[in-house]
C-alpha cells in the first residue's frame, strides 16, 4: 500500500504574528514541494479532518478545549483564562485559528491513527508533531498534543506494544507525561540537552531519553539510531510507530545548536519506516521555512522509496524561491536552499558524551521491555 499524506489549506497564510518563530510557511510549502514534484495522486492526498470537541477530551480537558474556541472566536483571553490555560502567554499567542488549526493538526493525527489501526500502512502527517501540549494547558507554541491523541486512537484500538520516536531538537515532554505510567506506550526522545523545556534529562522504563550536546552531527545520530533506536525496536517489536520527525535538529536552524543534515532525518526513517505494520512521520519543530520544507518533503520521498533529483525541476524550485525570511540567514540564503533537497553530510566524530547517553538509553531498555511485558 502506498503511504498516504495528510495536509490541509488551513496552513497557508495562518501566522502566529510577524515576530513568531511560527511566521513562516511550513506545512504549506511542504505540501506544494510534494505537488510540484509529482510525487503524490490524488487518490494518496488526503485532506485532514478538524478534530471536534469530543474527540479532543480524550485527552484535553473540557474546560480548556472550550477555552480556546472563545480565544478564536473573540481573539481574546480573559485574565482567568490565560493564567490558568496558559493561552496568550509565553509565546503561545491568540492568533485567527487558535483553535481551527491546532485542531486540524490533532484530527490529521488522529485519522492517520485510525486507518493505519485497520488497514495498516505509513502515514505523513506535516502539520502533526505538537508534541508539548498539556492536557489543560497551552506550551512550547503547542495549543494540543495531536500525538498523544493518534497514540490513544493506537491504544484504543487494542495495540499493546506502541512506540513514540522523537527526534526534534527538543524534548518531546508533553507525550513523555501523558504515557508515563502507561505500559502500552513506550517513548524515545533526542533532544538537545539544557534546553527548553529542561526535561528529559535521564531514561525511566518506558521512557527513554537522550539528551545530546551542541554541534549533534550526522555521525553521532547514526550512533544513536544503531545504539538505542534500533536495539529497542527489536525487543519491543511494536505494532505501531510514531515518529516525530522536527527539523529543529537541523544545523541552520535558530531555536536550537545541533548540527544535522537533513541525510540524518532521512536515514532514521528509511530505517524505521517498515519496522511495524503501522507507521506515522509527523512534524514537528523547526523555524527556517527552507530547511523544514526540504527536510519534511524528503521525509515523504524516503517514505515512498523515492531517490531525490539531484536538481529539483522548476516548477518545484519555484516554490523555494518564493519563500522570505526575516532573519539574517534569509536575507541571504544560500543556492543549494532552493535547488536541492539533500543537504551535504554532516559527519564528524562522536563523542564521549553521545556514548554515554545511549549506553544510559540502553541500560534502561530491560526495566522498559519487562514493564511491556
Amino acid at each position: 500500500m502506498l503511504p498516504r499524506l495528510i495536509g490541509s489549506e488551513i496552513y497557508r497564510g495562518s501566522t502566529y504574528g510577524p515576530k513568531h518563530p511560527l511566521a513562516i510557511p511550513r506545512v504549506s510549502t511542504t505540501l506544494d514541494l510534494i505537488r510540484a514534484l509529482g510525487w503524490v495522486t490524488p487518490a494518496h492526498d488526503i485532506d485532514s479532518p478538524r478534530a471536534t470537541p469530543a474527540e479532543l477530551t480524550r485527552f484535553h480537558d473540557a474546560d480548556y478545549v472550550a477555552a480556546l474556541q472563545r480565544a478564536e472566536a473573540t481573539q481574546t483571553i480573559s485574565a482567568e483564562d490565560k493564567a490558568r490555560f496558559g493561552i496568550g502567554a509565553n509565546g503561545n499567542p491568540i492568533y485567527r485559528e487558535v483553535f481551527r488549526r491546532p485542531a486540524t493538526g490533532a484530527g490529521g493525527t488522529t485519522l492517520a491513527a485510525r486507518l493505519s489501526a485497520a488497514e495498516g500502512g505509513r502515514f505523513h502527517v506535516p502539520g502533526g508533531g505538537t508534541h508539548h501540549g498539556l492536557r489543560d494547558r497551552a506550551s512550547g507554541f503547542c495549543y494540543l498534543n495531536d500525538a498523544v491523541l493518534g497514540l490513544l486512537a493506537w491504544r484504543d484500538a487494542g495495540f499493546e506494544r506502541i512506540l513514540y520516536l522523537d527526534i526534534d531538537a527538543h524534548h518531546g515532554d508533553g507525550v513523555e507525561s501523558a504515557f508515563l505510567d502507561d505500559p502500552r506506550v513506550t517513548t524515545l526522545s533526542v533532544h538537545e540537552r539544557d534546553r527548553w523545556p529542561f526535561t528529559g534529562q535521564a531514561s525511566q522504563p518506558g521512557a527513554l531519553n537522550i539528551p545530546v550536546p551542541e554541534g549533534f552531527n550526522d555521525s553521532e545520530m547514526r550512533a544513536v539510531l544503531h545504539g538505542a533506536i534500533l536495539p529497542l525496536i527489536e525487543a519491543l517489536q511494536p505494532q505501531a510507530i510514531m515518529l516525530q520527525c522536527g527539523a529543529d535538529a537541523l544545523e541552520e536552524d535558530p531555536l536550537a545548536r545541533l548540527a544535522l543534515s537533513n541525510n540524518a532525518h532521512r536515514e532514521v526513517i528509511r530505517a524505521v519506516r517498515n519496522a511495524a505494520p503501522r507507521f506515522i512521520l509527523l512534524g514537528g519543530g523547526g523555524y527556517n521555512p527552507w530547511t523544514v520544507a526540504r527536510c519534511w518533503t524528503l521525509g515523504w520521498a524516503t517514505l515512498n522509496g523515492i531517490v531525490p533529483p539531484e536538481r529539483l525541476p522548476p516548477a518545484a524550485e519555484a516554490v523555494l524561491r518564493g519563500l522570505t525570511w526575516s532573519r539574517a540567514a534569509g536575507r541571504n540564503p544560500p543556492e543549494h536552499w532552493f535547488a536541492t533537497l539533500l543537504d551535504a553530510p554532516r559527519e564528524g566524530l562522536v563523542r564521549p558524551a553521545i556514548l554515554d547517553a545511549v549506553a544510559a538509553a540502553r541500560g534502561a531498555l530491560p526495566d522498559t521491555i519487562r514493564a511491556v511485558a
